[in-house]
């Protein structure tokens, strides 16, 4: 097991992949003034004292790397391979004009795989002069090292496509999950903070509805939950917080938690 570390969690994204508001609509939801209702896509930055690690990249990972002023980062650890989750890794490029250095990503061959298939300009054996300079490392369901943090993925299931979830010390965060196996979930208990998914309020083929989160968060006990990659079908953050336990909240974009 990951060893407790203390450490900065920073919601960077907190939406579905069609982000919240969604283009054309007029639900309540999206028309909301209340800048907790403003969701880019789901991705956040964990902060320990040795390392600066990104978990997820999609399409709106310029904008956050800029509101969050972020001007270094040790790694990009990717949950699955689909797009509102890998889409922004261009722009690592930025990290390597002006730190001189590449960055290493680190995810499941089939996310690798993915990624060749998506960028395929960074792969080539001539290579790109302006491609992205990156260090692939694949992993597995065992626990592995950056720099000096231990993380601790969890598999769990996305429908039937198998991805990851990670535990970094006394954070577990798991996004577009649908099932997790009885020994998969041991990993889970004992955490102090868990982040999950919870896409709406009806059950989805693919994401945890919000009662199935609250099943999760019920069972595992953590001392303080946030639910993430919210579609605008989950509600107002207002009316939604309102409803949730006391030791529950939904997690908003920019939202920081820090764990001693």
């Amino acid at each position: 097991m990951a060893e407790s570390v203390p450490l900065t969690l920073t919601f960077l994204g907190t939406g579905t992949s069609t982000g919240v508001p969604v283009i054309a609509c007029n639900c309540l939801v999206c028309k909301s003034k209340d800048a907790r209702d403003k969701r880019f896509r789901t991705s956040v930055m964990v902060k320990t004292q040795t390392e600066n690690i990104i978990i997820d990249c999609g399409p709106d990972f310029r904008f956050q790397m800029l509101k969050q002023n972020v001007e270094d980062i040790d790694a990009v650890l990717f949950t699955h391979e689909h797009r509102d989750h890998i889409a922004g890794l261009d722009d690592i490029r930025a990290f390597n004009y002006v730190l001189n250095k590449s960055v290493p990503i680190y995810g499941t061959k089939h996310v690798m795989n993915a990624i060749k298939t998506e960028f395929p300009y960074i792969f080539t054996e001539t290579g790109f002069f302006a491609a992205p300079q990156i260090i692939v490392n694949e992993i597995e369901n065992r626990e592995f090292i950056i720099g000096q943090t231990g993380i601790l993925p969890i598999a769990v299931m996305h429908n039937k496509l198998p991805i990851m979830g990670f535990r970094i010390g006394d954070l577990t965060y798991i996004t577009d999950a649908s099932f997790i196996e009885e020994r998969e979930k041991q990993k889970i208990f004992g955490s102090k903070i868990l982040v999950v998914n919870a896409l709406r309020n009806s059950k989805h083929n693919s994401h945890f509805s919000l009662s199935e989160a609250l099943s999760l968060i019920s069972e595992v006990k953590p001392e303080q939950a946030y639910i993430t990659h919210i579609s605008h079908f989950l509600g107002l953050h207002e009316e939604v917080e309102k409803k949730l336990p006391t030791n529950v909240h939904l997690a908003y974009d920019n939202l920081v938690v820090k764990l001693s």
